[in-house]
Formats: C-alpha cells, sequence, structure tokens
C-alpha cells in the first residue's frame, strides 16, 4: 500500500517528524528512511530510542492518526499507473488483496478512496503476528482468497516487502520508490506502474512461471508497507 499503491511517505515523515520534535529530539529525513519496509512496532521501537517517552502502541496510534488526518485533508496521492493497473484488474474480475503493514483503519480509508471495491480482502499489520520481510502476510492473503501462493503476483516497494513476496512463493514485481533496489533473479523489476495492465503482469507471469497456457489465471496480491508495508 504505502509506496506501492500511495505515496504517503511523506504523511508518515511528516507525522514522525512531528512526533519526535514534541519530545525535544531531531528527525530527519535520513531518519525517516530507516522506517521505510518497517513494520510499525519496529518502527516505534526506533523511535523510542530517539527520546519518544511513549509505550510502543501509543506511537503507533499517534502516527496511524496523523497521516489518517493527512489523507483526509490532503487527499490519497496515488503512485504513477497504480490506480489505472488496479482498474484494469478489477474489470478483468482478478481478485486482489491488499496486504500492508499499516494499521487495518488505515488500509480501509485508503481502500474506500479507491472508487470501487477492489480488494477481495485485506491483510494488515495489526492482523499479523510477523511483520515483512516473514511472509505471514502474504500467506494469509492467498490463504484467504483460497488460492496457492504460487499463483499469485506480489507488487512491492521496499526491501521488507520484497522478502516477504519472495518467501511467500508468489511472483515478485519490485517498483522501488523511496530507496532503490538491487537487480535479484528472485524478482523482477519495474520503474513505474504507469502503461501496466492486465496483459502486462499476466505476460510477466507466465515467463517466471515458464507455464503452460491452461495455468491458472494469476490472483494480485498489493502492498505497500512499502513501508508500513
Amino acid at each position: 500500500m504505502d509506496g506501492t499503491l500511495v505515496d504517503t511517505e511523506p504523511y508518515w515523515m511528516r507525522a514522525e517528524t512531528e512526533l519526535v520534535e514534541s519530545f525535544g529530539g531531531t528527525w530527519t529525513h535520513d531518519d525517516g528512511l530507516l522506517l521505510v519496509g518497517s513494520g510499525l512496532l519496529g518502527s516505534a521501537a526506533i523511535l523510542q530510542g530517539r527520546g519518544v517517552a511513549l509505550e510502543a502502541r501509543a506511537i503507533v496510534d499517534r502516527l496511524t492518526d496523523r497521516v489518517q488526518e493527512q489523507l483526509s485533508t490532503a487527499g490519497v496521492p496515488w503512485r504513477p499507473g497504480a490506480l489505472e493497473l488496479l482498474t484494469d484488474l478489477h474489470a478483468a474480475g482478478i481478485p486482489m488483496a491488499l496486504v500492508t503493514m499499516s494499521e487495518q483503519r488505515m488500509a480501509r480509508q485508503i481502500s474506500a478512496l479507491v472508487g470501487f471495491d477492489a480488494f477481495a480482502t485485506i491483510v494488515a499489520g495489526d492482523m499479523v503476528q510477523q511483520s515483512k520481510p516473514h511472509p505471514e502476510a502474504y500467506l494469509t492473503a492467498a490463504d484467504i482468497l483460497g488460492v496457492d501462493p504460487e499463483h499469485c503476483v506480489a507488487i512491492e516497494d521496499s526491501i521488507p516487502g520484497v522478502a516477504a513476496a519472495v518467501a511467500s512463493g508468489a511472483v515478485a514485481i519490485a517498483v522501488p520508490h523511496m530507496i532503490s533496489l538491487p537487480d535479484s533473479d528472485e524478482y523482477t523489476l519495474w520503474s513505474t506502474l504507469a502503461d501496466t495492465s492486465v496483459a502486462t503482469v499476466s505476460a510477466l507471469y507466465q515467463s517466471r512461471r515458464a507455464a503452460p497456457t491452461d495455468y491458472p489465471t494469476p490472483t494480485i496480491t498489493t502492498s505497500k508497507d512499502a513501508a508500513r508495508s
């Protein structure tokens, strides 16, 4: 979700900066990059180390509240091509799951702003035991959809997110945003989702699986955590 479908990273960084500064500390852009791809409780531990004297759960709630406020006032900043790809997949009847390490309430807020019922299910950070790079969230999404993870395509933007997608067994597409990602045989790098479609995603799936033409139609699972997954 964050960083893959929507460019909420500036919202998160603003929330982090405000929180750290409210406790007399300093938070820079480079500091914010440390949290890209991290689960929120892991991020909370880093913020505690920078002087934020709150329990981890309270930090997560404060950050999420602030990001949701910005979404309500400034709107949803879609990543290039993201909404168009969602629309094309939805029109083709391909079931999708939103897999994110952000809180469920924020994922549902963004899902509601898509403009149509895009996701068959949402698996958020407060719904799993293990954050990315653990594959639990992707495995859970595939299980809810009733498909083998190997028949899925996962789209990610961060190192932990891509690692989770690969570990789940899905065909992984990495679309870097805030942090560059290295070339790897384990996933496919795309510079953008602009001008992508059911056809381009399906072609990639077929090429990665080297599958026969009667192979099952892929299910597309998308994230963000980039960061917050």
